[in-house]
């Protein structure tokens, strides 16, 4: 810096910032020597606010105005100076302008799916991308946690840390929604407001504010989006019957392979047993259809509950639970119960069950 620079700066005494980048959210004042003038002019723009500071502490803050400088208006770079009847000119202090306003149209997107457990689904894996708004809500606070001393801070220099906020917060949002996963598309406003709430919950710890989010898409794999498609045609289906259509699939899978495990001669059988499987379905969904209150059985059509792996699944017919030992889901020492028995006991022990495990040959040696 030259003489005549020295001389300028040393009689300024207007302190303002007008900026015309659009993009920066922190300017630096430049002063000779950090020195300001005893009544120098403060001028803070709408959308702006000017953070004082003095040997590196949090001062003064001022928001939108004109101020002229003196002990009055600044208690505490006063107090921190112990100026009790005013201060000689010049003193030193850093000047930092920050932009209050919204900074819009900010990208966000997961980079890699996000993982979530669904109850009839399982792991599932969504991608999803928008944008958003932001603001500085707290000019001393974002000095301090995020912009520090650079002489200028841009919004570029902030955006990677925020939009790896933004989808952590995210990806919680949407694990504690309780948005069922075939709702997501037609579910972005809530979706949008559940990560907007979420995200502020963090941001206000730095001084921001997110004004808006915004989902714009939510995609998922295409097996997956196929799955529910099949799921949501079923009327009202619960986890029994959606355990019966993957069974059935798998049936047909192994039937249309000689050279699986099942062998060439169980294709006819296991046809059987998933038209059985397909059989009753209809039959449950032709009932819900006719009467929501689910009436009882015919006199004739015994209902019978199987325990797999521990778990209770059903009520089946017996053209399901032959289908079922066909697959080799159920065998003779498999518990059932219907209405009326006392206890669990063996299907193979029951006569009327006798016959689904005719054509079932007995396990090797």
């Amino acid at each position: 810096m030259g003489l005549f620079d020295k001389i300028r700066n040393e009689f300024v005494d207007i302190i303002d910032w007008k900026d015309e980048t659009g993009d920066t959210l922190v300017w630096r004042f430049p002063r000779y020597q950090d020195e300001i003038k005893y009544g120098a002019k403060l001028t803070v723009r709408e959308s702006q606010a000017a953070v004082f500071l003095n040997e590196g502490k949090i001062a003064d803050v001022f928001g939108p105005g004109m101020y002229t400088l003196e002990t009055q208006n600044m208690p505490i770079l006063a107090t921190l100076k112990g100026w009790k009847y005013g201060f000689n000119s010049p003193f030193k202090a850093d000047v930092f302008f920050v932009s209050t306003r919204q900074f819009t149209d900010q990208k966000w997107g997961t980079k890699n799916p996000v993982t979530l457990d669904d109850d009839r689904f399982g792991f599932i894996e969504l991608r999803a991308f928008g944008n958003y708004s932001f603001r500085v809500s707290d000019a001393g606070l974002f000095l301090k946690e995020i912009a520090g001393t650079s002489g200028r801070f841009t919004t570029e220099e902030i955006n990677g840390q925020l939009r790896t906020l933004v989808v952590t917060k995210f990806s919680d949002a949407i694990g504690e929604g309780n948005i069922p996963v075939e709702k997501f598309a037609a579910n972005l406003e809530e979706l949008s407001q559940l990560g907007r709430e979420k995200l502020n919950d963090r941001f206000t710890a730095y001084g921001l504010e997110i004004t808006d989010f915004l989902v714009e898409n939510v995609s998922m794999p295409e097996e997956l989006k196929k799955e529910i498609f099949e799921y949501s045609r079923l009327n009202k289906i619960d986890m029994a019957k959606l355990t019966q259509m993957k069974a059935a699939k798998a049936i047909e899978a192994s039937a249309d392979n000689p050279g699986g495990l099942m062998g060439a001669g169980m294709g006819a059988g296991m046809g059987m047993a998933m038209g059985g499987m397909m059989s009753g379905m209809m039959q449950q969904n032709m009932q819900g259809q006719q009467n929501q209150q689910n009436p009882p059985p015919l006199p004739n059509q015994a209902i019978w509950f199987v325990a797999v792996n521990g778990q209770q699944q059903g009520p089946f017919d017996n053209g399901v639970l032959s289908g079922m030992a066909a697959q080799g889901q159920i065998t003779r020492e498999s518990l059932v119960w219907k209405t009326g028995m006392g206890a669990w006991t063996p299907a193979g022990q029951i006569p009327e069950l006798a016959t689904i495990f005719a054509n079932v040959p007995p396990p090797l040696a």
